[in-house]
């Protein structure tokens, strides 16, 4: 004849400090040893038929655990090493916020060339993305080094203004005084 359901019930819900310590004593961590417990819980629970009346409850149940460590053991053994993201203080990860803006800047940026004249965008390109020479990017044009300067110029302030972005104080605007 087999246990009531809520009679095991009953019996683990006072056996608890037990089946901690014990657990405890297997892991030696008190997470682990919790998960431990709750797995033992919901095992003998759902197993309450196979607990034969009149034979121990405690060792019924520290076999659960025992059976439960030795599994988790064994699963940790093939998966490899494993640790908890939360203790690792060395962890960079992205901001998120930074990642948005980041995006943002660049489609205005990309926008803004798009907009420009191609003469100013290729000269942008090949001196400020290519890392070009003004005498290199002045070959590549056909045209002489001080339109390349002159292009430059007028480039990077069209980008500014299509940007939004103002030029630090007492920096040369490329305007006139």
């Amino acid at each position: 004849m087999t246990s009531p359901p809520n009679d095991i019930g009953d019996q683990l819900i006072a056996f608890l400090p037990n089946m901690r310590r014990f657990a405890l004593s297997l892991s030696r961590a008190p997470d682990i040893a919790d998960d431990l417990v709750q797995q033992a819980c919901e095992r003998a629970l759902a197993n309450a038929a196979s607990f034969e009346p009149g034979t121990r409850f405690d060792a019924w149940i520290f076999r659960i655990i025992r059976n439960l460590w030795i599994d988790r053991t064994r699963r940790q053994k093939t998966a490899g090493p494993s640790e908890d993201v939360y203790e690792r203080q060395d962890l960079v990860g992205e901001d998120g916020q930074q990642v948005v803006d980041a995006r943002q800047a660049l489609t205005s940026v990309k926008e803004a060339l798009d907009a420009m004249p191609e003469e100013q965008r290729a000269i942008v390109m090949l001196v400020c993305v290519d890392d070009l020479s003004y005498r290199d990017a002045a070959e590549v044009l056909g045209v002489p080094i001080g339109t390349v300067m002159s292009r430059l110029a007028r480039a990077r302030k069209r980008l500014a203004e299509m940007t939004g972005i103002n030029p630090a104080p007492g920096r040369s605007t490329g305007a006139r005084d």
